[in-house]
């Protein structure tokens, strides 16, 4: 089995087709779904495969997708917005939580500097659970879901300086052999550290200039030729390029990733790449969980199962401790509180990693090593059990006992408008929006028209908005009005069915390019439209008006009336347009009245009292029944 890898990735994804749905359907959710598929299939199940090493490496990969992709999320908008929670929370979690399990490692016997490595490990949460736990209850974007984002992104930064220290918290003897051969890990020890440093800072600046002066022309060239596959190979280019520069560097893969990710977090590709992205993280990420579930060495609590026990329950309510009281500290709601603590109680996977350079640098005892990963990954298995007792238990019973707060927490109150079409048309919604202080997101498939707006100060993200991926990952499901204004009638009516269909709570406003065109607009009940030259050419037509001698007040009252007439007649046409014989003798008929009427209003033009005469559509409609009658 282990010789071929098809094989293994074929049992695995098996295993995750009959396992995941009903842990899923049971309420025990995905990620305990891939955790007891792993168990089932492992050494320590049905033995289908036994080596695991290789495809944890490959499932690790969707950890590395995944912190690309939050790199993409973080503009600097959003790190300003969350400067609070993401040094006041994030940084005195892991303080505190280092600090007490440095305290106790000290009390028990351990080494400060070993001590102080696992309190640096056991303090990270898993960032692949806990975000994939917030997307699946849709809590990303609530307080509780912003807090913990907070919180996991301040760790996975703390991860860099940790894999510094690590190499130089090695026992005396080991650490001065290595300190002779050149360092360990990173190359850290003796004069060498300063030599690994420089190489590190230099290879990060590298990145930012490659990734403003140099990639972006190149998406730029590849968005041109309008090829997705070659989108995604960039896509796949730009992760993996960084995954290797970090190897070189004998740092975290995820960390390079990471830091691509907030490179070209402000780049007007972001929401194409993100959507060429998350399909390769979401089957990774589970081939990641089905690869701890298989790793946990069930021999080793069987040979040490009270002390296993103890670790994890210990860790998991430390943990929870600590954040229950950062969010008392941060005055979240006590539901809110609750179920923070619970989503970050568990250990996390880079304490695998740190584990495993800690025992190579000699810091850490590998009997030691080997307990404390067996503990973190069945934290991590906790996670989905500890939630769905908080569903069950907790949750209900606060929520029928507590009041509500006077004053929710309600984030960022913009609304947030997708304008999809970045053309002449939909710029000047933007322009307006923007102007009233609405955050708008702007979609366009034109690289040219994006990076000519972009000289104006316009930020045009590329793609193609007939895609769903590309609408979730613009943000399609939280955004309360989608505007549809691009050229392509038959696209732009595939666009708003598939947004009724999949986002059922937006509303759609959407540019129509003809009668035909509204017809179809009204049949799927879209919330606005606007025919293309309706109103210019209304506009234009009582400019002619007022050349042919009449006042512009009295231009802006017949092109009112002959608005409200022709609105009129669109709706009762869209009812016959399928009947070709009435369609037309509807309209012909509506034609003989609409010139009745306006040939009425030229007459009382001429009327002293002309002044009183109703321009507003309602007035209209009142003043054309008393005509009828």
């Amino acid at each position: 089995m282990e010789a071929n890898l098809l094989l293994a990735v074929f049992v695995f994804i098996a295993a995750a087709i009959l396992v995941v749905p009903a842990a899923k359907l049971t309420g025990l959710g995905t990620v305990l779904g891939y955790l007891v598929a792993g168990v089932l299939i492992g050494p320590y199940g049905l033995r289908f495969v036994t080596d695991t090493g290789t495809i944890l490496h490959f499932g690790e990969f969707g950890v590395v997708m995944m912190l690309f992709l939050i790199g993409l999320e973080l503009q600097p908008r959003e790190l300003w917005r969350l400067r609070s929670r993401l040094i006041g929370m994030g940084g005195t979690q892991f303080l505190f939580t280092t600090l007490l399990i440095l305290a106790i490692g000290l009390y028990v016997g351990i080494a400060w500097q070993s001590a102080l490595i696992i309190g640096f490990a056991l303090s990270l949460s898993s960032t692949a659970i806990v975000l994939q736990i917030m997307a699946e209850r849709g809590i990303t974007r609530t307080a509780t879901g912003r807090s913990g984002f907070s919180v996991l992104l301040f760790q996975d930064i703390a991860v860099i300086p940790i894999l510094a220290l690590i190499p130089l918290l090695s026992v005396p003897d080991i650490r001065q052999s290595l300190s002779e051969a050149g360092g360990v890990a990173m190359g850290f020890g003796g004069d060498g550290s300063w030599v690994a440093a420089l190489h590190i800072l230099l290879s990060f600046v590298g990145m930012y200039l490659a990734g403003r002066y140099v990639l972006r022309p190149v998406m730029n060239y590849v968005a041109r030729s309008g090829i997705r596959e070659i989108f995604t190979a960039l896509a796949l280019f730009v992760v993996i390029g960084s995954a290797l520069l970090m190897e070189w560097l004998s740092l975290s893969h995820a960390l390079g990733a990471f830091f691509a990710g907030v490179i070209l977090a402000d780049s007007e590709y972001r929401h194409e790449l993100e959507s060429q992205i998350e399909p390769f993280k979401g089957l990774l990420l589970g081939l990641f969980f089905i690869s701890v579930g298989m790793g946990i060495e069930f021999s080793v609590v069987a040979d040490a199962p009270l002390r296993v026990i103890e670790l994890v329950l210990g860790l998991v309510a430390l943990k929870f401790i600590v954040l229950f009281v950062i969010g008392a500290i941060f005055h979240m709601r006590l539901t809110d509180r609750f179920l923070f603590a619970t989503l970050l109680a568990q250990g996390g996977e880079f304490a695998f990693v740190l584990f495993q350079v800690a025992t190579q640098s000699g810091a850490l005892d590998k009997a030691v090593s080997d307990v404390l990963n067996v503990s973190v990954a069945l934290s991590m298995a906790m996670t989905p059990l500890l939630l769905l007792i908080f569903d069950r238990v907790i949750a209900r019973h606060l929520v029928r006992h507590q009041p509500e707060p006077d004053i929710p927490d309600m984030g960022d109150t913009r609304e947030k408008v997708l304008v999809l079409g970045y053309g002449r048309f939909g710029q000047i919604i933007a322009r307006l929006l923007n102007a009233q202080g609405f955050e708008t997101t702007l979609i366009d498939h034109d690289p040219a028209q994006g990076e000519l707006l972009g000289r104006f100060g316009w930020k045009v993200f590329y793609g193609d908005a007939g895609r769903l991926d590309l609408l979730q990952a613009a943000g399609a499901a939280e955004a309360r009005i989608i505007v549809v204004t691009i050229k392509d009638r038959e696209k732009s009516i595939e666009i708003c069915r598939m947004i009724r269909r999949h986002f059922p709570h937006a509303k759609i406003y959407a540019r129509a390019f003809d009668r035909v065109h509204a017809y179809e607009l009204m049949d799927l009940d879209v919330d606005g439209f606007e025919r293309e030259t309706f109103r210019s050419s209304l506009a234009l037509a009582a400019k002619v008006l007022v050349g042919l001698g009449y006042s512009s007040h009295g231009a802006m009252r017949v092109a009112k009336a002959f608005e409200w007439h022709d609105m009129e007649m669109l709706d009762k046409a869209r009812a016959l347009r399928n009947d070709d014989e009435a369609y037309v003798s509807y309209v012909n008929q509506a034609r003989e009245t609409l010139h009745t009427v306006m040939q009425t209003e030229k007459e009382q033009r001429q009327d002293p009292e002309a002044a009183s005469w109703p321009i507003d559509s309602d007035d209209i409609e009142k003043e054309s029944q008393a005509r009828s009658e």
